[in-house]
């Protein structure tokens, strides 16, 4: 089999239903030479045999990449996907966060070598996310002309965050005026060539708790390898399912801190467990 252009690595647990829609939206792509690993930590039997039925009848390659429910251990499983990924461009997404259909194509075409590129998501509502399902996301609703007017609406209403982000903006100058200031990584929606995540040994798989640590930690550790971060809000667009916010724990936090004390690009603690390289 050829080796694709990207490997989409898609972070799931347990939630089939915007997994779904997810996938609905990459059906769409006009840059259809990618392959998705589905990253799964952990979900149920249930879960899987859903998946299983998905990728028989999807023309799309999808690999189902699972381990063992033992708590959060996203970096673990997000460290297997990149070991597994055939192609030389990585682009990361989380499992409830639906992709314009030039969405891969953009992150494709502005990809660089020692560059990451980072998007960003608009927050739907809860009332906008229960009106999607896998047919009306084929069928473009989510940038239909009504619905950008219900997101407007939701927006003045508070009911919707991020509204810009959900915009897909084609010309020239209005992208560079909305990309003009620096932005950080958002474990939704970034990129990079595989060779520069190997080269910082992935995530740190110290990072036990959801929300916080396992996008920032990369980001540090990136910079400190001398990449730089090249933003794509109104560029690469992601549509993200309302669901209820996760606490964010002490204990990433203080993890964290550590990193930043630690200084260093190379963890020991990630797709190789070895000895960080030697200052040069």
């Amino acid at each position: 089999m050829p080796e694709p252009k990207a490997t989409i690595i898609i972070s799931v647990y347990n939630n089939l239903k915007f997994l779904q829609l997810v996938l609905a939206g990459f059906e769409l792509q006009t840059e259809q030479d990618f392959e998705i690993i589905v990253s799964d930590d952990g979900s149920s039997q249930e879960f899987g045999a859903g998946l299983r039925q998905e990728i028989a009848k999807s023309a799309m390659n999808i690999v189902h990449n699972w381990h063992a429910d033992q708590g959060f251990r996203k970096n673990m499983i997000l460290n297997r996907s990149i070991e597994k990924a055939r192609a030389p461009y990585l682009i990361f997404i989380d499992g409830d966060c639906i992709p314009h259909p030039r969405f891969v194509a953009e992150h494709l075409d502005n990809a660089r070598p020692g560059c990451c590129l980072v998007g960003r998501r608009v927050d739907l509502s809860g009332n906008i996310t229960r009106r999607l399902n896998p047919e009306n996301v084929r069928a473009g609703i989510l940038y239909s002309k009504p619905m950008m007017l219900a997101m407007l609406a939701d927006y003045l209403l508070g009911r919707l965050s991020h509204l810009k982000s959900g915009i897909y903006v084609r010309n020239p100058w209005l992208r560079k005026y909305f990309n003009r200031k620096s932005r950080g990584l958002l474990g939704a929606n970034f990129s990079l060539y595989r060779s520069d995540m190997l080269a910082i040994n992935g995530f740190d798989e110290r990072y036990n708790r959801p929300t916080f640590g396992e996008d920032s930690d990369v980001e540090l550790r990136l910079r400190l390898h001398g990449i730089r971060f090249q933003p794509l809000v109104g560029i690469a667009v992601l549509y993200h399912c309302h669901h209820n916010l996760l606490p964010r724990p002490e204990e990433s936090r203080l993890q964290y801190e550590q990193a930043i004390r630690e200084n260093r690009a190379f963890t020991p603690y990630g797709i190789r467990r070895a000895v960080p390289p030697a200052a040069s």
